[in-house]
């Protein structure tokens, strides 16, 4: 078999090129918000409303709507709900995160043990991409477009609050406002992210790429690119193992993210830990 004939093959399946477009759209979207998200030490949140949003899925298959709707009422309420708490008590941000989401996963898993037969859970946690057809691309295309464009149009405020969050203010931007609007697209990208790599995988989409990129530049424009072109690459390279090795397709995505940090952390020019062992021992 030639390299094209190996390039090639998977996709002579439609739920092959539909499993590549949808998990190409979701991992750029997601690495593109993970940049904000890891300078804002916002991965925590992303956490959060992707584990928020099991019951929302467990009810709209309960009442035969698409899931979509159902997790994305429940990641924007987990979001609300995160803020009360953290705008009515003491509490700090984490303490009302961590309490948040792990009663509402708890509930998710609760409506699910209770309609196992309409609910199939590991498809909920891990993902069903290959099962995933035009309608669940449309969504994926759709909110992930609607998310992009906005990050992108705001980028500039959203920039200045995660760098310099004291003359954002100075400046008259509205924190809070801006604050929200981020969250609400993570809710977005959750939920866009869920048909290919399920609630708990979404995680590292929204925290690897990012982090990746952090180590490899200090220029946060290059850090967008370098986000969306690692998600990119392990998105292609975890349909490619999914295909050849027999692996769920989200696990390996994930692990080429893992891969591609494990590298960064090693050999990045600036901040590799190899390279800069090599560089002090030059130096002594």
């Amino acid at each position: 078999m030639n390299i094209v004939s190996w390039l090639a093959e998977p996709f002579g399946y439609g739920f092959m090129t539909n499993a590549l477009a949808i998990t190409l759209a979701a991992a750029v979207v997601c690495s593109v918000l993970s940049c904000w998200l890891v300078l804002m030490g916002w991965s925590l949140m992303g956490d959060a409303i992707s584990h928020a949003v099991l019951p929302g899925v467990a009810l709209s298959y309960l009442v035969g709507v698409p899931f979509a709707l159902g997790a994305l009422v429940f990641g924007l309420g987990a979001v609300y709900l995160i803020g009360g708490l953290r705008s009515s008590t003491k509490l700090k941000g984490d303490t009302a995160t961590g309490v948040v989401f792990t009663a509402l996963f708890a509930l998710g898993l609760a409506l699910v043990s209770k309609i196992p037969s309409q609910v199939d859970l590991g498809h909920i946690l891990f993902g069903n991409v290959l099962g995933a057809g035009p309608q669940e691309l449309a969504v994926v295309l759709g909110l992930g477009g609607l998310t992009l464009a906005t990050v992108l149009y705001l980028r500039k405020d959203l920039t200045l609050l995660a760098f310099d969050p004291v003359h954002a203010h100075a400046i008259g931007l509205n924190a809070r406002t801006l604050n929200a609007v981020l969250l609400g697209l993570l809710a977005l990208t959750v939920v866009a992210s869920l048909q290919a790599i399920g609630i708990i995988l979404v995680v590292a989409l929204l925290i690897t790429p990012g982090a990746t990129a952090f180590l490899l530049t200090r220029r946060f424009g290059r850090m967008l690119v370098i986000a969306a072109a690692l998600g990119t690459v392990s998105a292609v390279a975890g349909i490619y193992a999914s295909y050849y090795l027999d692996l769920s397709t989200g696990a390996s995505v994930v692990l080429a993210q893992a891969l591609l940090f494990l590298a960064a952390y090693l050999f990045a020019p600036r901040n590799g830990v190899l390279v800069a062992g090599l560089r002090r021992r030059a130096a002594a």
